[in-house]
């Protein structure tokens, strides 16, 4: 069952209009600190706005992290970082003093009603495939199809408030800026902070870091063993029509034998799943965001990604990392939601429609080293296409265009 529906997120952002008419007039009359960072994260203190956080700090800002649950809270103290619940007073009083104000998935990722003014800088999460905010309908849609105007006005006028969104490369900038409703300087081609961590160092290092990480989540593997990571994407509230029958575990386990392989199975955050074999298996294992908040730097240890719609393919494709891509829904999915471009010209004219294509494909994959081979090179393609920066500076880049944002307001 799915945990989070866009009708239901419209649908209480309208209920809470006088809060965020309220924070709004203090914003408007409480002056903004000269030199205070705020940032927050909605899938914990990981992604983009962590790399950001590190360098900032290490630059001499003064940053607070605004905590979304007693999760973050303790993962803060853990790292010896100073937090602010982010619902709290104390939290609307830093984001209303803040000079920047850095989120990766919403305002929400800091506290709301006081995030106007100041510099705010939105990494996003992810180069966009499917189409995201005012180019999908479901967005804006509420449990009133009447209101949908007004919220896509709200939404509009909201997103106006970004400063500084980053894009990888000259393509991805034009899907930012067509879905935030932002002008081309706003969206600066500065490379991703949230990827720099599959830059930097030798490809055999950050594979050593990566199933360190691993090791240090699931416990050690025998050598030799493949790693398959499976992320499915959010279907905005709709049930998961991916998940497989009884039968199909069976032969999905029976390839995972064969190839002495694991299948990592990472259902989307907002987005549950039930991806458990009827027998258990080590074969087959949950790497949640419950267990690992950002899967990003562990992708060099896996050997194949399989996945559908998301922008997970296109981190992927830096390592770059072999992926089978798997569209049960691909019919529905384009005339509900849509991509940009095609998903032939991302996934291939011929995606896996069901799992037992995946398995076929997935063994050609694991036993056949020249179309292994063949599949790395259209990742490394892919790549090209979409990431103007592979150097490990995107933060450095990202950071220096929010300190010229803020001598433009001194």
């Amino acid at each position: 069952m799915a945990s989070f529906s866009f009708d239901a997120g419209n649908a209480g952002k309208l209920l809470r209009m006088p809060l965020y008419a309220g924070g709004r007039l203090v914003t408007a009359v409480v002056p903004r600190g000269r030199d205070l960072w705020v940032f927050g994260c909605a899938v914990g203190i990981t992604d983009g706005a962590w790399a950001l956080w590190q360098h900032a700090v290490a630059e001499g800002d003064a940053a607070i992290w605004l905590t979304g649950g007693t999760r973050d809270a303790a993962e803060a103290a853990r790292r010896g970082i100073p937090s602010v619940p982010k619902g709290s007073w104390r939290g609307f009083w830093l984001t209303a003093r803040a000079r920047v104000i850095v989120v990766t998935h919403g305002f929400g990722d800091v506290n709301r009603y006081a995030a106007t003014g100041g510099v705010i800088a939105q990494l996003w999460h992810g180069i966009p495939l499917k189409r995201i905010g005012l180019d999908s309908p479901v967005t804006t849609q509420s449990p009133l199809p009447a209101l949908d105007g007004v919220l896509r006005a709200l939404y509009r006028r909201t997103q106006a408030r970004i400063r500084i969104l980053p894009a990888a490369s000259e393509l991805v900038r034009g899907r930012l800026e067509s879905a935030f409703g932002l002008a081309e300087d706003r969206v600066p081609v500065t490379g991703e902070p949230r990827v720099d961590v599959l830059s930097r160092g030798t490809a055999a290092e950050r594979r050593r870091n990566a199933l360190s990480a691993l090791t240090a989540v699931l416990g050690p593997d025998e050598p030799g063993i493949r790693r398959i990571l499976y992320a499915p994407t959010w279907r905005d509230g709709a049930p998961d029509p991916a998940i497989p029958t009884a039968e199909q575990w069976e032969k999905i386990t029976a390839l995972l034998e064969e190839t002495d392989a694991v299948l990592l199975v990472r259902s989307h955050p907002l987005g549950a799943g039930d991806y458990k074999p009827r027998d258990t298996t080590r074969r087959v294992r949950a790497l949640g965001s419950d267990l690992i908040a950002d899967v990003t730097p562990l992708l060099p240890g896996m050997d194949a990604l399989v996945t559908d719609y998301s922008s997970l393919a296109f981190d992927a494709a830096l390592v770059p990392l072999p992926t089978v891509f798997f569209a049960p829904d691909l019919d529905d999915y384009t005339a509900r939601r849509g991509f940009y471009g095609t998903y032939a010209e991302v996934a291939g004219a011929d995606p896996a429609r069901d799992w037992e294509s995946v398995i076929v494909d997935l063994r050609r994959l694991l036993t056949d080293e020249e179309h292994r081979a063949a599949l790395v090179g259209r990742s490394a393609r892919l790549s090209a296409g979409v990431h103007a920066f592979s150097d490990g500076r995107n933060t450095a880049r990202v950071y220096a265009r929010i300190r010229a944002a803020m001598e433009r307001e001194r």
